[in-house]
This record gives structure tokens, sequence and C-alpha cells, in this order.
């Protein structure tokens, strides 16, 4: 079995910071990409940022210059730090993971079950 469990969600004034956390658990032989997606109600679930196991990270224009993914691949943990928070940054943020856990078997997409972030104005 294999968990992704997220912290670090709240409510925060537009202009604040918030820093989430994503720690992956259980069998687990590799873990390729790590990413953050949110989605609000009515819209599809969208991408906010993504890391390599190599560093290489990619952002959605919304968020660039704003938001910087890490990670610790000792910790099998992935890191989302918020700057300059809007209100149209609230959504319901979830991690995901691209993980492999025999070697055998292929690396199967995981998700976080989600945490929540708002921005009031």
């Amino acid at each position: 079995q294999v968990q992704l469990v997220e912290s670090g969600g709240g409510l925060v004034q537009a202009g604040g910071s918030l820093r989430l956390s994503c720690a992956a658990s259980g069998n687990i032989v590799s873990i390729a990409a790590m990413g953050w997606y949110r989605q609000t109600p009515g819209k599809q679930r969208e991408l906010v940022a993504t890391t390599t196991a190599g560093g290489s990270t990619d952002y959605a224009d919304s968020v660039k210059g704003r938001f910087t993914i890490s990670r610790d691949n000792a910790k099998k943990t992935v890191y989302l730090q918020m700057n300059a928070l809007k209100p149209e940054d609230t959504a319901v943020y979830y991690c995901n993971a691209a993980i492999k856990m025999t070697s055998w078997l292929p690396f199967r997409d995981y998700w976080g079950q989600g945490t929540q972030v708002t921005v009031s104005s």
C-alpha cells in the first residue's frame, strides 16, 4: 500500500504565504515525478507545479514567480512554498506522485486526499 499525506493548508490573507507538504509512505521502490494540482468547485483539476526525481521543475503560468516546488528524496516528501497568495489561489490542493512499488511493476499515479487553501481578500 502507498499513501500520500498532505499538510499545511489553511486560511491566509491575500499577500500571505503558506507551505504545503506531502509525504509518501508504504512499499516504495522508486518515485519519479511529484507534483501539486488544485481544483475549485465546477472546474477541472489543474496542474500547479511538478518536479522530477532529478530536480527539474515546471509551473503553471499563474503561479510562476510566486510558488516554489521542492522535494526531499530521502524523506519521500514534496513541498510547495506559496508566496504572495491571491484570492484566486483558493482551491483544494492535491499532491500527486508517480510511484513504483516493486521493480517489475510500472510507475503508477497516486493522489493525496487534498488540503484546502483559502485566501481572503
